[in-house]
């Protein structure tokens, strides 16, 4: 099955929540019409462990590391998947960032046309 839209998840730093938001506005078509910047976020604990070889953002090679960061949502439609991961790689400062990226079923395609 081809799907038509996606939810992308990612958890950012605080510094580079808006940073990562403006990335993507300027590279995706707004999905819901008459809206642009649509985004959910909520504070999440990240913990982590860089390895040998690993360049860390935060923390040290071979330590636990835990942060306050923001667990950041928005869909996109299909056509826009590769810009919008290409965004947010570019403008996240983690060497790996944790991107989620789940088929999504829009909502509008599950009711009648009249939105009743």
């Amino acid at each position: 099955m081809e799907w038509d839209a996606y939810k992308i998840g990612v958890t950012v730093p605080g510094s580079h929540l808006e940073i990562v938001m403006d990335a993507l506005d300027g590279v995706i078509d707004p999905l819901y019409p008459g809206y642009d910047h649509v985004f959910s976020w909520w504070p999440v604990k990240g913990c982590w462990r860089p390895l040998e070889g690993s360049s860390p953002f935060d923390g040290e090679v071979g330590e636990v590391r835990t942060a306050d960061e923001f667990r950041l949502e928005f869909a996109v439609r299909s056509a826009d998947l590769g810009r919008a991961v290409g965004a947010v790689r570019r403008a996240h400062p983690y060497e790996e960032p944790a991107i989620d990226v789940i088929p999504l079923i829009p909502w509008k395609s599950v009711i009648p046309s009249d939105g009743r």
